[in-house]
């Protein structure tokens, strides 16, 4: 019987994963399909985050980051958001003494990195190919694959994503709902190099942002409605390209700059939130957890904060082993997950949930009262240093 099954080798199950295996647990893992390798020729992917310090320093410590940086990451030391130009609030990674305020990650790169960490680890077993046919639970868990291999284990770990199947299994509910507006990602190719900043745009009909990435490429997030949407992806190249001068502000091509798409895809946003994390054998975390609007690129960082505070329990069960005080099957071990891992999480999810939300609606309308306030709000926050300094270090996870 192994200590961990965790269901989901992406860049949260992988990282913890790495966490659990550095405090000598036993761990499976199945992913069903792995990433693809990665080649230093490759164009970029559609799918990236925007990485915090904060998760930087975990993914140091759990012995990724190396393996992602030897890859490719791109550091971004500016923020801008505005919603008139004259009322525009800059954020810079001097005014907080830091190098930079985080890295924007293709997705893939960062599992990548993760795998490639768990390749020391004997304790670690990464399975793939295939899937999990059915899960049965009592005091401890038993999941059986496709393949007709079947793995016990004290805790089974749901890191599988929105559509988790191992909190289907628990029967954990969830609450949340579909968002009106879905994201357009497009990948850009800049003609001539771009400053290192990243900034967001909000319009009556959703926020236009722009992050930088390697080799003068970038990420442009459009939100609109579903029909736009599908209209916009319907387009020919410069077709599209038209349509993004026509939408985007002038600060895309200042410089006298331009681009040429690449790729572009869409996306649904959703919030979901758990009704608990933490159930008889079974923890989510991630995604399987918690969904949110990407509007900040927190998604990532929430997750990875999930597993920072699950790795902070499971690291005091390690440290009493030769003592035979706590093991993973104590009731003991259970209260410790629902009280410094569920309750801590799920109030800090809601937080970031509710702050997204409210950010969204305040500046994704006309309404001339609401667009007189937020731009009062923008222009307040561009001239008070100390309160913008601290609304950065909590946005970058130092606070």
């Amino acid at each position: 019987m192994v200590d961990f099954c965790i269901n989901g080798g992406g860049m949260v199950g992988a990282a913890l994963a790495l966490g659990l295996a550095q405090q000598h647990y036993k761990v499976v893992v199945i992913e069903p399909h792995l990433p693809k390798p990665f080649h230093h020729g490759d164009g970029p992917d559609l799918r990236v985050s925007a990485i915090s310090e904060a998760s930087v320093t975990l993914l140091k410590a759990l012995g990724a980051w190396e393996h992602i940086a030897a890859m490719r990451v791109k550091p971004y030391t500016g923020l801008s958001v505005w919603d008139d130009p004259a009322h525009r609030t800059d954020f810079t990674a001097q005014s907080i003494d830091m190098p930079q305020l985080g890295y924007f990650v293709e997705n893939r790169l960062l599992q990548l990195g993760c795998h490639e960490a768990l390749k020391q680890y004997e304790n670690v077993e990464l399975i793939s190919g295939q899937t999990v046919q059915d899960i049965l639970l009592a005091n401890t868990a038993t999941v059986k694959l496709s393949s007709g291999r079947t793995i016990e284990a004290k805790w089974l770990i749901g890191a599988d994503g929105a559509n988790s199947q191992v909190r289907k299994a628990a029967g954990i509910g969830t609450t949340g709902w579909q968002y009106a507006q879905q994201a357009m990602g497009i990948t850009i190719k800049m003609e001539k190099p771009v400053e290192p900043v990243t900034w967001q745009q909000f319009t009556s009909s959703g926020p236009k942002a722009f992050l930088p990435m390697f080799d003068n490429y970038a990420s442009l997030v459009w939100y609109d409605s579903p029909d736009e949407l599908k209209r916009i992806k319907s387009l020919k190249a410069s077709q599209l390209e038209s349509e993004i001068l026509n939408t985007f502000p002038d600060e895309l091509t200042k410089n006298d700059n331009s681009f040429s798409v690449v790729d572009k895809a869409v996306f649904p946003l959703t919030r979901s939130h758990a009704k608990h994390y933490v159930k008889g054998c079974c923890v989510l975390i991630g995604d399987a957890a918690h969904t949110i609007n990407p509007l900040a690129g927190q998604g990532v960082n929430l997750g990875f904060k999930d597993v920072e505070a699950f790795l902070s329990v499971t690291a005091k069960v390690n440290a009493s082993h030769s003592t035979g005080v706590l093991s993973l099957t104590d009731n003991l071990f259970l209260q410790m997950l629902v009280g410094d891992y569920e309750r801590p999480r799920k109030r800090d999810n809601v937080v970031m949930m509710s702050a997204m939300d409210g950010f969204y609606t305040l500046f994704s309308n006309d309404i001339a009262p609401i667009k007189w306030v937020r731009n009062q709000l923008l222009s307040v926050a561009q001239r008070i240093e100390p309160a913008k300094q601290q609304v950065l270090k909590y946005a970058i996870g130092l606070r």
